[in-house]
């Protein structure tokens, strides 16, 4: 199972430019502005889950961001986001890895991720991601899905949507929501796709 997720990300990014997929970004506002929202150190260390060539780790940087992780199970897009960055892909931390198998060495201050959870159809591979977020997260998490709005499938794979009480259902043991909004996607392609972001603090026990 992995391993077909594994086959279809990398064909996906070896094929396809970003103006040829629904989530590019120019600017990751939404991303950025919750991050921001939790006016952290430049130290603090930040992981972007499913990152793939995605900007936003090139905004993280010019905001002064010194320890940034960026996570995706596709290879071939972190190549991309080396080679977009030149010299600046040395200071960041890049991981090869499906985020159901990742092992977390390391404690994060945020763990970022727009548009990985939402992939995680059955209860295993949920179980397994909301697990590594409980064991890595030490201080905030801030997640983007496809809302009730949203489309039912992206890049020709199924999703699940979720509603703000879903989501937050799901988080609940062991994370507080701050809050959620929605918004609307334009793809590259004029389209609308509808995103629930919510943020959240980790409870100490």
């Amino acid at each position: 199972m992995v391993q077909e997720r594994k086959d279809h990300w990398e064909k996906v990014y070896a094929t396809k430019q970003p103006q040829e997929v629904s989530w590019t970004q120019e600017k990751p506002q939404t991303s950025l502005d919750f991050i921001l929202s939790f006016q952290l150190d430049k130290k603090a260390s930040i992981i972007d889950i499913g990152g793939g060539d995605s900007k936003l780790v090139d905004y993280l940087l010019d905001e002064g961001f010194e320890d940034i992780s960026v996570l995706d199970i596709s290879e071939n897009a972190l190549t991309r986001a080396k080679q977009r960055l030149g010299e600046k892909a040395n200071k960041v931390n890049w991981i090869v890895a499906d985020i159901t198998d990742f092992a977390p060495e390391k404690k994060y201050d945020v763990w970022h991720d727009r548009a990985t959870f939402h992939f995680l159809t059955t209860a295993e591979q949920i179980h397994k991601y909301l697990n590594n977020a409980l064991t890595a997260v030490s201080k905030y998490l801030t997640i983007g899905t496809f809302s009730e709005n949203g489309p039912k499938k992206c890049s020709g794979l199924d999703i699940k949507q979720y509603t703000e009480n879903e989501l937050q259902t799901e988080l609940s043991i062991g994370f507080q929501k701050i809050k959620c909004i929605n918004e609307d996607h334009i793809t590259p392609f004029n389209t609308i796709q509808n995103f629930l972001f919510c943020s959240f603090k980790k409870q100490i026990a």
